[in-house]
């Protein structure tokens, strides 16, 4: 596939020329080192720009605009990514093979307006924009505990690591929703347009220079240029002993949650071998968590690991009854020592490199997966899809049996049903 990565002077443009899809696939990533205090105005001020503009004074005129432009779909994801907090706004529109010439430069204009042109000014439409995403956040906000599984992964990250990055609530805090106001919105505005490392991704079949110029005429970012630090975290030491918290719900499921800290990796072991070590013990129906604590011992509902690789860590999740806790963290403990000690097949280990494979290709039919595979390139210096399946396959016992010695379970939080399930 394709591929250019182009310096702007104040921003990163990366296109990814393509005829597999019909839409031209726009995403505008502003990344900003993370500030507890501020995730709450951040995720405010991502919903306040795409709520209305100066020139859409209301969310119907702004959804309007959207559907004269072929329907052209707006949306946004705040999220954190190791160090940083990433703040991106997606444009997805059809190719103009299948609408009219001019659709993409009026489509990349409105992406503009939104960014460029804020509506902090008209006091009638900014208020009526501001009390209602302020009421949805403060849902939102005080509605966590009502998902069990991620109240639970929350309380365990926690207890895992106070004051780090991952230990902050990404959808915010109530003591400061309750500080935002016009004036602090503006100010924090300024800020983001003035400090954050801005990439532009654009993915679909369009004419490259014609791009280049349409985005240079309307991405008018002044980004203060500054040295990029690492987004990557890492841990001063591994546990000795396991933190346990547990506490009480209503309801019938437990959520179990635990979170394994990785020692520090170089990038082959960081990108292939864990990858395949997360394979083989908890990712899919093939590995050891489903296949022994799941399917033979029926001991969780569901269970499986997944990898946080800018954080160094593993977070398992299961649904279980609370009476299977001490059971389930024994079989955990133990098949984390039987990979450790190399107890796993070849054949185990082709299945996962297999499944990862096949992963692979199913990015290749997703815009949005393709472009996450090029800023991943930047974040973890990770290879391209193609360089990805080569590597993956270089990945030898050897490497899975010394990485799984690097995973240590630090902390386990266990959401306790009241009640019990009459079975799995």
């Amino acid at each position: 596939m394709n591929y250019k990565k182009l310096d702007m002077g104040s921003y990163q443009l990366h296109l990814i020329p393509t005829d597999r899809f019909k839409t031209i696939l726009t995403r505008v990533c502003l990344r900003d080192k993370i500030v507890k205090e501020e995730i709450t105005l951040r995720n405010f001020l991502t919903n306040f720009l795409t709520y209305s503009t100066a020139t859409y004074k209301t969310k119907r005129e702004l959804v309007l605009k959207a559907q004269d432009l072929y329907a052209a779909n707006i949306y946004t994801k705040t999220y954190r990514a190791g160090n940083y907090n990433m703040m991106s706004f997606y444009l997805s529109i059809l190719s103009e093979k299948y609408t009219e010439k001019g659709m993409i430069e009026q489509s990349i204009a409105l992406l503009s307006d939104i960014l460029f042109n804020p509506n902090f000014e008209d006091d009638e439409t900014f208020e009526e924009a501001f009390h209602f995403l302020y009421s949805a956040m403060e849902n939102a906000i005080q509605g966590l505990k009502e998902d069990p599984t991620l109240y639970s992964a929350v309380r365990m990250l926690e207890n895992l690591g106070e004051n780090e990055p991952y230990s902050f609530h990404e959808h915010g805090y109530m003591e400061d929703l309750e500080k935002i106001n016009r004036s602090t919105l503006m100010d924090y505005y300024q800020k983001v347009l003035n400090h954050s490392l801005v990439d532009i991704y654009i993915i679909g079949n369009f004419d490259e220079q014609e791009m280049i110029e349409i985005i240079k005429k309307y991405m008018k970012f002044e980004t203060f240029k500054r040295p990029k630090e690492s987004q990557i975290i890492f841990h001063e030491k591994l546990p000795k002993k396991i933190k346990t918290e547990k506490e009480s719900t209503e309801g019938a499921q437990s959520k179990l949650s635990i979170g394994c800290k990785i020692d520090k990796l170089n990038e082959f072991e960081r990108n292939y071998v864990l990858t395949i070590y997360n394979f083989l013990l908890g990712n899919g129906s093939e590995s050891k968590f489903f296949r022994i604590i799941r399917e033979k011992h029926s001991l969780a509902y569901y269970i499986y690991s997944s990898l946080n690789k800018l954080d160094h860590l593993m977070i398992i999740r299961a649904g279980i009854s609370k009476e299977n806790f001490n059971a389930t963290m024994k079989l955990v403990k133990k098949l984390m020592k039987e990979v450790e000690e190399g107890s796993f097949t070849e054949e185990d280990m082709e299945i996962a490199k297999n499944n990862y494979v096949t992963f692979l290709k199913e990015i290749e039919d997703n815009e949005s997966a393709i472009i996450e595979t090029y800023l991943a390139r930047d974040l973890l210096n990770l290879g391209d899809i193609e360089e990805r399946k080569k590597e993956i396959l270089k990945v030898t016992k050897e490497d899975i049996m010394k990485i799984a010695k690097k995973v240590k379970i630090d902390t386990v939080f266990l959401l306790e049903g009241e009640m019990e399930d009459e079975g799995n």
